[in-house]
């Protein structure tokens, strides 16, 4: 069947959303709805995703259990998803919840952190499966889960654990025998590092973790000190896979209408310089590939300017430049001159310098367009 025969399929059914009772005809069209998003979701416009994401959470008030699942394992693998649905089908009930927080990069760290908070110790378990769980979500799930969920985040090689987290594990694993074997095996983690950074009690626990299993390497890779370092250095530079989970992940915050100045704020806190990166890029209205430049060329006049005109205040913008994945990370000279531009500079003036860039960007798009056009 064609993609347009898929099409007139899904949308001549669409009587069923004025209230008449037939569960099979609103099953299907929540199907088809999900299967046609999945052939096109790569060429719809932001306009057309919240279309789909309205009908889609319509319809899923409506449907079955089972179709619902198969709306979520359609909806779980793609880059780009509309975000209301996907929260809600990820707050669902486990077996429809679940391909969803194993697989979907839609689902922010802030998604996730809720989620372990509300919902049920499976959808836990999920999560702590997930390829990458960064750190953030790991002491959500170390804070809120039982032993089956914690177990899995252990065993789970690629989870990031902040000092923090660990002390969180230690203490577990004083009275938990599953837990304190897993976190034995985990070689990435530098116990002697961690012994002069956790509190008297939990340090009395390590000496008992570390001292029964001798396979313990005290300077294995991985150390504490070293991952929080490459953290902080991987801060700076442009990550292509980073960037493309970022703006699909700020996509979907856009629309649930929770992509504001509070969002910014939020990526600044917790260090997410792609996401905010990718915030801005939508909320200034300016093509990724824009902004992508002027990270790259350390341009902070443009960047001072757009942030300016967007009207952030000095102290989120001093946190959001400083966050930033710029080729180098900047000096705090570089921090301080471009402060001293933006506190200079008026809002007025910057939103006319702005304006009259976009224009002129615009033109000369239009024109390059035109010329492509005509004939050889």
């Amino acid at each position: 069947m064609s993609e347009l025969d898929q099409g007139q399929r899904a949308f001549s059914s669409f009587r069923v959303l004025n209230g008449e009772d037939n569960h099979s005809e609103r099953d299907q069209l929540f199907r088809n709805m999900a299967q046609l998003f999945s052939f096109v979701s790569d060429q719809c416009d932001d306009e057309q995703v919240a279309q789909y994401d309205e009908v889609l959470c319509q319809l899923a008030e409506l449907v079955e259990v089972e179709a619902r699942v198969h709306v979520a394992k359609l909806l779980a693998p793609l880059e780009r998803a509309p975000g209301t649905v996907v929260v809600k089908l990820a707050n669902d009930d486990i077996e429809v919840a679940k391909h969803l927080l194993e697989f979907s990069n839609v689902l922010s760290d802030d998604d996730l952190i809720d989620i372990i908070g509300r919902q049920s110790e499976q959808h836990r378990v999920a999560i702590a499966g997930r390829v990458n769980v960064p750190d953030r979500v790991g002491e959500a799930i170390v804070e809120h889960g039982e032993t089956s969920s914690v177990v899995r985040l252990v065993r789970n090689e690629t989870a990031e654990f902040d000092t923090a987290t660990l002390q969180k594990l230690v203490a577990r694993a004083n009275t938990d025998a599953e837990i304190a074997s897993d976190l034995r095996g985990r070689t990435s983690i530098d116990w002697s590092q961690l012994r002069g950074e956790i509190d008297q009690a939990s340090g009395k626990v390590l000496e008992t973790l570390g001292g029964t299993d001798t396979m313990i390497d005290p300077v294995a890779a991985g150390k504490v000190n070293a991952v929080v370092y490459n953290r902080m250095r991987n801060r700076a530079g442009f990550s292509a896979t980073e960037w493309k989970v970022a703006y699909n992940q700020v996509k979907a915050l856009s629309d649930r209408k929770q992509l504001d100045e509070r969002a910014l704020a939020r990526f600044a806190r917790f260090g997410y310089g792609h996401h905010a990166a990718a915030a801005l890029t939508v909320m200034l209205k300016v093509a990724p590939e824009v902004f992508v430049k002027w990270l790259a060329g350390q341009d902070y006049v443009a960047v001072t300017v757009a942030l300016k005109a967007a009207g952030l205040t000095p102290e989120l913008f001093e946190a959001i430049v400083g966050t930033l994945p710029w080729r180098d990370l900047p000096s705090e000279a570089d921090k301080k001159n471009v402060l001293v531009r933006f506190e200079a500079i008026s809002r007025d003036e910057a939103s006319g310098i702005f304006e009259l860039w976009r224009a002129h960007a615009f033109r000369k798009r239009t024109t390059t367009e035109e010329r492509a056009d005509v004939p050889a």
